[in-house]
């Protein structure tokens, strides 16, 4: 039966949504289907920028250590910086250019400057190692990177097909003097930039082996972020009722990577249209974090489930006043039901809140929030309305009754057009009417909450970032001492889950798993590498395929971490 807070939002949804209002929603066709868009949504992601930028003018907006920027002040900064791409670098509209770097002002203005030159922020993960980030710059054909130099140092000596500009992360005109220019560049893109441009490049890694670059428009994305816009200010609606409306500037911690869909589009980007502050945590620590949260009077937190549990467990909690933080958000991962309580219990002010949605949904899916999230904790939501259309499909692509399990399926314009150079992955990922299949399993109850109950994709979630279980398996193979090897993920407390493996050495081959270890960090990112490693004494099992047995083998070697 629904709630309350869902009667509301349903009552809200509809008001906001209707003809005349802000969020009024019209019909598109998108991959051959109807669906809802917003009437009033900004062309491109440039047009969005100078909106907003000019809209909330010298309103506080980035904390970066001891350096504070205006949204005007990030705003001229990123036009000097289109200006530059395009003048002294030559870059080219829907040139992708890569952006390799840790969380910082310079990175976000190196992301505008990129969208409004006219060119692909093309997001290159941070913690990769040499060769994945030039496996990357290649795939999407990088023609500009823009690194730091701890990324560019990992990038030194190998092959790739682009050209790496350094960037520091202090004084902008500074940190970013190769990339500054001083023209009407970004003026200008205004007017040739528009939906169906490419706007930007994430990667992704699913059961294939090697990451995948999802690809987005401008339509796209704009259409995530005004997604998450309109959820927020329909809360705020409803706090407005309630007499709970919020008195200070809202503002955010940044505790979660920016190259990652839900640091760009719900924190970052989203940030603009609410005139929020974003404070920057380079690198998380939950000490700092509660001194941050006290110090900036934030107002939302967001990360991985274990950050927030980290904080409500943290022995110095009750030495900050921490009273101005009402939503305490997770995604990426599953928040273990438990957690919810112990959230609630530790910030009573406040209210744990879950979001479901993926690199090529543009974090836009499902959410569970407030009361309804305490009464239902393992159910990460209501598809989140005005642009959401979610189902539950069994493998021929139709849809399931309540309370079956199928694959949960999601279909909105703010989904990405398809994966770069890979069109085999593309046409697999959709279904005919325009279904993104997620590659989880699970289902609907009657009130139209969502559970998930499996992962139907060889993949492992380890405190939110998604590991492919073929691409490390593919990275032990390439050691000549492997003959087989079986990698499958194991719970884990704090980051949910943690990648494991069993390998058998050929004949007369010796291989410690602490060799091992140090011979799989020159390939591949330190958070795929196994937290758990097993040397088999025999052959692994196989199925009839003569593929290994991966859950024979998680059964035999993994005992003592699997439930009873």
């Amino acid at each position: 039966m629904p709630t309350q807070l869902d009667l509301d939002i349903h009552r809200i949804t509809a008001a906001v949504t209707s003809p005349g209002q802000m969020f009024e929603t019209v019909t598109v066709t998108r991959r051959g289907t109807e669906m809802p868009a917003f009437k009033n949504a900004p062309p491109s992601l440039a047009h969005y920028f100078a909106h907003f930028a000019g809209q909330h003018g010298a309103t506080p907006f980035i904390v970066d250590g001891d350096q504070r920027f205006s949204f005007a002040q990030l705003y001229a900064a990123a036009a000097r910086v289109a200006d530059g791409l395009v003048t002294r670098h030559g870059m080219k509209k829907g040139d992708r250019i890569g952006i390799a770097a840790r969380n910082s002002a310079n990175w976000m203005i190196a992301y505008m400057g990129i969208i409004m030159g006219g060119g692909c922020a093309t997001l290159l993960n941070g913690w990769w190692t040499g060769e994945e980030l030039a496996y990357g710059v290649d795939l999407c054909d990088c023609s500009l990177v823009l690194a730091d130099a701890q990324r560019a140092a990992r990038l030194e000596d190998q092959k790739h097909r682009a050209r790496i500009v350094v960037f520091g992360h202090g004084e902008p005109e500074t940190g970013l003097a190769e990339v500054w220019g001083n023209g009407d560049t970004a003026a200008r893109m205004l007017a040739e930039i528009g939906p169906d441009d490419l706007a930007t490049i994430l990667y992704t890694s699913g059961s294939t082996g090697h990451p995948k670059g999802a690809y987005s428009d401008h339509r796209g994305v704009v259409s995530g972020v005004l997604n998450y816009v309109c959820q927020t200010a329909m809360v705020l609606q409803l706090l407005t009722e309630r007499g709970e409306a919020p008195t200070v500037q809202p503002c955010a911690l940044v505790a979660v990577p920016l190259f990652h869909v839900t640091g760009e589009i719900p924190l970052f980007l989203q940030s603009f249209a609410l005139g929020r502050k974003l404070v920057l945590m380079p690198k998380w620590d939950a000490s700092e974090a509660l001194r941050l949260l006290a110090e900036e009077k934030v107002t939302y937190f967001v990360g991985v489930p274990l950050m927030s549990y980290e904080l409500a467990s943290h022995p110095d909690r009750d030495k900050y006043d921490l009273s101005q933080c009402k939503s305490f958000a997770a995604g990426g991962a599953p928040r273990p039901p438990e957690h919810v309580t112990k959230i609630k219990e530790a910030f009573p002010g406040g209210y744990p809140l879950l979001g479901y949605g993926l690199t090529e949904t543009n974090a836009v899916g499902c959410g569970n929030l407030n009361e309804n999230y305490l009464a239902k904790p393992g159910s990460t939501g209501l598809a989140s309305k005005p642009l959401v259309d979610l189902a539950i499909l069994d493998e021929a692509g139709h849809k399931l009754p309540v309370g079956a399990v199928g694959e949960v399926s999601i279909r909105s314009v703010c989904n990405f057009l398809g994966y770069w150079k890979n069109e085999d992955a593309t046409a697999a990922a959709y279904t005919s009417d325009a279904y993104f299949r997620t590659g989880d399993l699970g289902y609907v109850d009657e009130d139209g909450y969502l559970f998930i109950v499996d992962r139907k994709k060889d993949i492992i979630i380890r405190g939110g970032e998604n590991i492919s279980c073929i691409e490390v398996e593919e990275a032990i193979y390439a050691h000549p001492d492997i003959a087989e090897c079986s990698v499958f993920g194991l719970p884990d407390e704090r980051l949910g889950e943690v990648p494991a493996a069993v390998y058998f050495l050929h004949e007369g081959r010796s291989l410690s798993p602490d060799d091992l270890c140090e011979f799989l960090r020159e390939h591949i990112a330190a958070f795929k590498i196994p937290q758990h490693l097993w040397q088999a004494e025999e052959h692994l099992p196989r199925l009839g395929t003569e593929k290994v047995d991966k859950r024979a083998v998680k059964a035999t070697y993994a005992r003592e971490f699997l439930p009873a």
